[in-house]
């Protein structure tokens, strides 16, 4: 059993709903980064470590902006695992890598073994045996559609990595269906068509959402794009089984900048971010 789904066999056991922060890794620096996960991991269901990227089309100008500060420093997937891997020495938190395909692409290299095949077969047998010996349990990837994902996803199958999907409200009953039958761990729905960032109002679309995808699929359904408030989570756990946050926690983190106080200052907001719930 995978880590993702024992902890959210966990909760469902106990009768609680899940809390899943992201940071983008290298903002502002891989050794907070280390910390960062370490001080979330009391608190996280799973927690997303974003691999910055030049390009990063599906987020808002915050996680941009992050992604900026931590490609200054010239990192790459290689050093992100190390940076997990570190952080494994104290922690056993679920963590998945949320990537655009590019940056996996660099790391793996580009020797094709199938010049037949839709997408060539690139070495992502490196990718997903290096993620897991580094302690990572997933991977979502932005920009791969389902249709795209089949080498990718025999790959990290292969080394036990979870491969979650994004659907979104625009998402047909067919592409639903093709991600249940293609994702593990659990599916990331999108709360409203969009770019991430904060929102002062959840969109009525994210619970319809959830409720289509669970026509298609018993996997855990996480709600993000706009989660700001313990108002917006608690309200997710109405019909989801965990809460996304992402460019309100990167928002506190760019505010307070770096220094050796920020990592218990995040975990502090974070923590008023989550919702009391009964033992």
């Amino acid at each position: 059993m995978s880590r993702i789904k024992d902890v959210f066999e966990t909760l469902g056991r106990q009768g609680k709903k899940g809390f899943i922060p992201f940071i983008t890794a290298g903002d502002p620096d891989l050794e907070t980064t280390r910390e960062l996960i370490i001080e979330l991991a009391p608190i996280a269901t799973v927690i997303e470590l974003g691999v910055p990227f030049s390009d990063p089309m599906a987020d808002g100008p915050v996680i941009q902006r992050a992604s900026e500060r931590a490609l200054r420093h010239g990192l790459g997937v290689a050093r992100v695992l190390q940076t997990i891997a570190e952080a494994r020495k104290q922690t056993d938190v679920p963590i998945i890598l949320f990537s655009y395909f590019n940056p996996l692409l660099q790391f793996c290299g580009n020797d094709r073994a199938d010049e037949t095949s839709a997408l060539p077969a690139f070495r992502f047998e490196k990718l997903a045996r290096e993620a897991k010996h580094a302690g990572v349990d997933g991977i979502l990837v932005t920009d791969l559609v389902p249709e795209e994902a089949n080498e990718f996803a025999a790959a990290s199958r292969a080394h036990d990595l979870d491969m979650i999907f994004l659907v979104a409200p625009t998402s047909t009953d067919t592409r639903l269906k093709m991600v249940a039958e293609r994702a593990s761990g659990f599916i990331y729905a999108v709360s409203r068509a969009g770019v991430t960032g904060a929102r002062e109002e959840m969109s009525a679309e994210a619970e319809e959402l959830v409720r289509r995808v669970r026509g298609f699929s018993q996997l855990p359904v996480a709600v993000g794009f706009g989660i700001s408030r313990p108002e917006h989570v608690a309200d997710v756990w109405r019909y989801a089984d965990a809460a996304v946050v992402g460019s309100a926690i990167v928002q506190e983190i760019e505010t307070l900048g770096r220094g050796p106080g920020l990592a218990p200052e995040i975990g502090k907001f974070a923590r008023g971010l989550v919702p009391k719930q009964d033992s």
